[in-house]
């Protein structure tokens, strides 16, 4: 593992680059079994797939951490709420949608 400094040229640095992009598409992976997992659970304690205080709790946090690394907040909201629809719309091939009104 170089930093970015330490890369000499191009070919350098997109070894880098797609060495974090197999780790990012890695930790998706790895975020998506627990999705899975949230859909098993959720049915004994009664919770729907969407629970709009939960997402507004993990976009807060991923703000304040997005922030906390000096990226942009608000490229980072967009890219979790789009991560957040697809993880409820995969838990709900499990629990089925929610119901209209809900």
């Amino acid at each position: 593992m170089k930093t970015p400094k330490d890369c000499r040229n191009m070919r350098e640095l997109r070894v880098e680059i797609d060495r974090i992009d197999a780790q990012l598409v890695q930790l998706l992976a790895t975020r998506s079994l627990y999705i899975d997992r949230a859909a098993e659970l959720k049915p004994s304690e009664g919770l729907p797939a969407r629970i709009e205080d939960r997402v507004e709790e993990v976009v807060t946090k991923v703000r304040a951490e997005a922030q906390s690394q000096g990226l942009d907040a608000d490229l980072c909201e967009a890219l979790w709420r789009k991560l957040i629809d697809w993880s409820i719309a995969r838990e709900e091939t499990v629990l089925g949608p929610m119901p209209d009104g809900e």
